[in-house]
């Protein structure tokens, strides 16, 4: 990853001394994926649309496979505001992922370079896309109507009056958006209210609210929601804008982005243990399904009952094992090797049945309880047990982690 300033920051002409550190000062964070046909026009509009007594610097934080990072050396020499650029060879946790970067190397975060003069911290990160579908012109008005309000968050909607998603090309694209915005808000009420536009990727937040960036875990592209989940802004208002055309280049927006989106969906949603525990259990019922049909095919077979029983339970752990690893506990698989990983769990999915009978022995022998209680009983506990030792030995992250992780390095 390289980090590459260009310009320093400056009172402009306008702006009284000292000026640079008042409130609502801004830094605004745009993530770029080959967009060297956009980022020109984008710097241009920007140098003409935030006003002067408004302090202002530009974190690009570029993903790309084209010339994006020198069109951006050169258009930001006309800039008014420092310009810089931070370019990743790997694009972790993909549009998000870039944003939580940018927040890291900005005033307030980690220092970009220890030997630059860097502007004085800002008061607000604003969020938008290099594409011009965000309008530039709205910059400032996030701002004050930050200020305004005392929001920690000021999120540009394109569902209240005045706003419009006309930008947004063909039936399918408006669908699409209709159905994630229902179901994200249906998802986190508590985590949402307030936002009308929880799909949008043009908003402000004070750098004050954004608690731990450590524990951001951005997935795809919708870093809104992330934030607004996981930190909780108290005061939430928005502005209305028009979703504009794309000023050139072709939309990133792919069904691989679909699938990162439900997927992020499933890990915040899971960030607790409880919702953590009911999600277990409801992938251990759909483990009945393959279960199942791998008994039905093996005794069809002519296999006695008995050893099929035990080979189609296999299946049954195979596929929780699946959806555990891609669902559940997608962020902590790089603490084990996936072997080791499938081993335990197997090891704890087969140790289940061995517990089950004796405990129901044990129920029904020593509280005198009857053998369909004592057998729910049974299996609540092992389920339970079964969790608790899934998080422990299997996706617990390994002594030394904590350490990579400070270290930057991913654990």
């Amino acid at each position: 990853m390289s980090t590459v300033p260009y310009g320093e920051p400056e009172l402009r002409s306008d702006s009284p001394a000292g000026d640079i550190a008042e409130p609502g000062a801004v830094t605004i964070i745009i993530p770029t994926f080959n967009e060297s046909a956009n980022v020109r026009e984008l710097l241009a509009r920007l140098s003409e649309s935030v006003p002067a007594r408004l302090p202002c610097e530009v974190v690009f934080v570029d993903d790309s496979t084209d010339d994006t990072p020198e069109v951006l050396a050169l258009a930001a020499r006309d800039c008014p505001f420092p310009v810089t650029v931070i370019h990743r060879d790997e694009p972790v946790g993909g549009l998000g992922g870039a944003v939580v970067e940018g927040m890291l190397h900005t005033p307030g975060g980690q220092p970009r370079d220890p030997g630059r003069r860097e502007p004085a911290g800002s008061d607000w990160i604003l969020v938008m896309d290099a594409d011009l579908q965000h309008p530039p012109a709205l910059v400032p008005e996030l701002v004050a109507a930050g200020e305004r309000s005392g929001a920690d968050l000021v999120v540009a909607s394109r569902y209240i009056p005045g706003g419009s998603r006309a930008g947004l090309a063909g039936g399918y694209r408006v669908a699409v958006s209709r159905a994630s915005t229902w179901l994200t808000k249906s998802l986190f009420p508590r985590g949402l209210r307030g936002i009308s536009d929880p799909m949008s990727g043009f908003f402000a937040i004070r750098r004050s609210a954004v608690r731990d960036r450590g524990e951001l875990k951005p997935l795809g592209y919708k870093i809104l929601m992330e934030l607004a989940v996981r930190c909780r802004p108290e005061n939430v208002t928005e502005v209305p804008f028009v979703f504009q055309d794309r000023f050139a280049g072709e939309s990133k927006s792919s069904a691989r982005e679909g699938l990162r989106f439900l997927r992020h969906l499933v890990e915040l949603r899971t960030a607790s243990p409880v919702a953590r525990m009911i999600a277990f259990g409801l992938i251990g019922l759909s483990g009945f399904v393959p279960n199942l049909v791998a008994l039905h095919l093996l005794v069809g077979a002519g296999l006695h009952y008995l050893p099929a029983e035990i080979v189609a339970n296999q299946f049954g752990v195979a596929w929780n094992f699946l959806l555990i690893e891609v669902l559940l506990f997608r962020a902590r698989r790089g603490h084990r090797h996936w072997a080791d990983r499938a081993g335990r769990f197997a090891l704890l999915a087969n140790a289940d049945l061995l517990l089950r009978i004796p405990l129901i022995a044990l129920f029904v022998s020593q509280l005198d309880m009857a053998v369909l209680p004592a057998t729910a009983l049974a299996l609540i506990t092992t389920f339970v047990l079964r969790f608790a030792a899934t998080e422990a030995l299997v996706y617990l992250p390994r002594k030394g982690s904590k350490e990579r992780r400070k270290e930057g390095t991913p654990a």
